[in-house]
């Protein structure tokens, strides 16, 4: 029958977590065929030689930077992985917030035991009526008391959950961080390298650019050229030197921003790499839009949110409920230690308190009123990091098949500017050509040659960010981080079905 009564009881008390606060699922989400109002390539555009194949439905890719085929970049990606400052702040935060978790999951699912000792010796008042007023005494003490509160209700099981989820989400949390940093830092990497071949390209083009200057001005002293056309030349000449100092501050901003993701200082930044080094990744993976609902961080820590949110306002009504908490103490006492140490200084209490609260001038209403309403603010923001996710994807799709596209053609217009530079260095050669006719053609050579760099280089950046919008096995990497102490939850989750178990086989027995 106490067999019956304790299972009966535990089973009311898990049961009531699950009557209390809003439903702990995500909304659900709309599960589109595609994520481009266009619709989704399987095979993009062939450029470079290469024709990416977009994957659809393949499992993302951990370590998706070795795709580039370069030792170097992924030497520096370890490196930013295993230096950089914010990556390990965020890692010890989490451990912070991994123990707080321990430590409220200790204080309220175990009972708390406590030693104390006290020696004292004071002057205290006597009774009126006897001739002496004060009195000297020394008091010994020592007991070790204890006591348990009984989470009949759950609101301690439902606020260890609510924490449990935010530790949750915080593990999501760092995993975007990591993967913010491999792909900035891969991106950063491919920035340095093309705007390293941009501040070559811009020097010769404003060497040529003087140099027609110069010509055409010396042409208009010899009368063969005019005014205006010695203006314009000298007008295009500066124009095109007056992008050079901007081009060169930003590709060394570039290089100071990738060596402090590397967790180096800004003079330590690393040699530009080249982009033919960087090998454009000829498989890409595409998650369908229900899949990638799992494997994002973000939105995987916007769940975990939502599942907190709904905990903390259910543990706000559980404590709206009575609670009853057991207490006992034994120990000894005396007034010298000979009572101490005898049978007579034995001291011991035991007690049970029950409270119900009453009136708390409205601060109980309010206070699941605020988690619930923190509540739907998660739900929508949950709605709005899925959307969002979509759009990501949606939008580096398009991006990559355009970059395809304009590789082509910045290919195309490249070949024929430098093919028609040759040509009219062939041409001056044999003196059919002016001289200044000779510097125009290697100008629109390596004014192509800037426009193809860049369409290179945003096609590598893009493929990089839809790796990286993938997410990854999030879930078993976030089980991973904590280690044991996120069981937990899963234990809380299925609280109830163990409870109704136990309580049957309790019932069945004899």
């Amino acid at each position: 029958m106490r067999a019956r009564t304790l299972m009966a009881g535990l089973t009311l008390g898990v049961s009531a977590c699950t009557a209390f606060g809003p439903d702990r699922n995500p909304p659900q989400m709309p599960s589109p065929a595609h994520y481009s109002v266009e619709g989704q390539p399987v095979q993009l555009p062939t450029a470079g030689g290469i024709a990416q194949h977009v994957a659809i439905g393949a499992r993302p890719v951990p370590e998706w930077w070795q795709a580039y085929e370069s030792d170097a970049l992924n030497a520096l990606v370890e490196e930013g992985l295993n230096h950089s400052p914010s990556l390990a702040a965020a890692q010890s935060a989490l451990r912070s917030a991994r123990e707080a978790l321990r430590s409220q999951i200790g204080n309220s699912m175990l009972p708390s035991v406590d030693i104390e000792t006290s020696a004292t010796r004071q002057r205290a008042l006597g009774i009126p009526i006897l001739p002496q007023q004060t009195f000297l005494e020394n008091i010994f003490a020592a007991r070790v008391q204890t006591s348990y509160t009984f989470d009949f209700f759950g609101a301690a099981f439902l606020a260890d959950r609510a924490l449990a989820s935010q530790v949750r989400q915080q593990v999501f949390q760092l995993e975007s961080t990591r993967r913010a940093l491999a792909v900035n830092i891969v991106t950063g990497t491919i920035n340095a390298a093309s705007l390293q071949e941009q501040v070559s390209a811009t020097e010769q083009l404003v060497a040529l650019g003087e140099q027609r200057a110069q010509q055409i001005a010396a042409r208009y002293k010899l009368g063969s050229a005019s005014h205006d056309e010695m203006l314009a030349a000298e007008q295009d000449a500066a124009n095109a030197a007056a992008t050079l100092p901007a081009l060169r501050a930003q590709a060394l901003a570039v290089r100071h921003a990738q060596a402090v993701l590397l967790g180096r200082t800004p003079d330590q930044a690393p040699t530009p790499l080249s982009l033919d080094a960087l090998h454009v990744p000829e498989a890409v993976p595409v998650a369908v839009p229900s899949d990638l609902l799992h494997q994002r961080p973000d939105i995987l820590a916007a769940e975990a949110a939502v599942r907190a949110t709904a905990d903390e306002a259910g543990a706000a009504t559980a404590s709206m409920f009575p609670s009853l908490t057991l207490s006992a103490s034994y120990g000894r006492g005396g007034f010298d230690w000979s009572t101490f140490t005898s049978p007579a200084g034995a001291i011991w209490s035991a007690g049970a308190s029950l409270t119900q609260p009453l009136f708390h001038g409205g601060a109980l209403i309010a206070r699941k009123h605020q988690y619930e309403a923190a509540h739907d603010a998660a739900v929508a923001q949950y709605k709005q990091t899925v959307l969002a996710a979509f759009q990501n994807v949606a939008d580096i799709l398009v991006s990559l098949d355009e970059d395809a596209n304009t590789l082509v053609q910045t290919d195309r217009a490249a070949t024929a500017a430098c093919d028609t530079q040759r040509d009219t260095d062939s041409r001056y050669k044999l003196g059919a050509t002016p001289f200044y006719a000779k510097l125009t053609a290697g100008q629109q050579c390596q004014s192509a040659r800037v426009q193809h760099v860049r369409a290179r280089a945003s096609r590598l950046a893009d493929t990089a960010a839809l790796f990286e919008s993938m997410g990854n096995a999030a879930v078993e990497r976030a089980n991973n981080t904590l280690h044991g102490s996120i069981d937990i939850q899963k234990q809380m989750a299925n609280g109830s079905e163990v409870a109704t178990g136990a309580s049957t086989a309790a019932s069945s027995s004899p």
